[in-house]
């Protein structure tokens, strides 16, 4: 199947008083629609800068200095900012690590999600509140008028991520964007969004790139798996023969860094030192 986006040799630095950081740093991957990508790395690895360059969202002073991101054969570093904000939402949707950031705290939840459906479409705002509270139910939130009503602070971090993926599914983006989307939720919770995830993935085919440091949740959602290091992308491939055989030390390290269930007696060995400073790479190789 022919990607619906593609990532090439993408860098984003940050210019900072103490030199230039490059956290992003000759990143490619692709993404099939109704496929899920798993990017993985450690904090700091630049999963997240990846994906606020994906939508042109970096922050001061980080600036996308190379690279293409092609969606649907267009390259969203060449169209205007018009064009962005039309396909931000509606046809490229994320989903941010915190929700109680992304949240605005001075508006209700349902006045949010309705603003993400009138701002692409011609619905009434009574059509919007509807189709709002309908969305806020599909995501498994009861009483979704009460909920609707509620500000941020008053929702618990399982109702204000379903919120967040209300808002991010509300007009089925052909792309979504996960960052950290089971992140502070306890297990339970996680199963229930990720169960969601992949049930909105097979009605709708949307294809998903979730960005997580959880080698569990990309080995249950998966298909394919990026691991990112120092801000460039070290290995890369189906999950099952990558989690069986990694290639790349680094990869390697991850997995005994992790507890495994099967072998309760296995001495866990984690990775010595730090990443490098993105500031100051060495000339190695990542």
């Amino acid at each position: 199947m022919a990607p619906i986006l593609e990532v090439r040799n993408l860098h984003t630095h940050f210019f900072t008083r103490e030199g230039v950081v490059k956290a992003v740093n000759g990143v490619s991957f692709s993404l099939a629609p109704g496929q899920t990508l798993g990017l993985v790395g450690e904090s700091g690895a630049g999963k997240s800068v990846t994906a606020l360059s994906i939508l042109r969202l970096v922050p001061y002073p980080g600036r996308i200095v190379q690279g293409a991101v092609v969606f649907n054969g267009r390259n969203l570093l060449e169209v205007s900012e018009e064009e962005m904000r039309y396909l931000r939402g509606k046809e490229i949707a994320i989903i941010f690590q915190n929700p109680h950031s992304a949240l605005n705290p001075v508006l209700p939840v349902g006045v949010q999600v309705e603003e993400v459906l009138q701002a692409h479409t011609r619905m009434s705002r009574r059509e919007a509140q509807r189709r709002a509270y309908a969305l806020m139910h599909q995501m498994g939130l009861p009483d979704p008028e009460r909920v609707a009503s509620q500000y941020p602070f008053q929702l618990s971090g399982g109702m204000a991520q379903r919120v967040m993926l209300a808002m991010a599914l509300a007009l089925e983006p052909k792309v979504l964007i996960a960052d950290e989307p089971t992140s502070n939720l306890d297990v339970t919770l996680q199963a229930d969004i990720l169960q969601r995830l992949r049930s909105l993935q097979k009605e709708q085919g949307t294809a998903i790139l979730l960005i997580t440091h959880d080698m569990g949740v990309v080995a249950r959602v998966a298909q394919w798996v990026a691991v990112m290091y120092a801000g460039s992308i070290v290995e890369q491939g189906p999950v099952v023969p990558l989690f069986k055989r990694p290639v790349h030390p680094y990869t390697w390290g991850l997995f005994q860094a992790l507890p495994r269930l099967d072998r309760p007696d296995h001495a866990l060995r984690p990775l010595r030192g730090t990443p490098p400073n993105l500031a100051d790479l060495p000339d190695q190789c990542p």
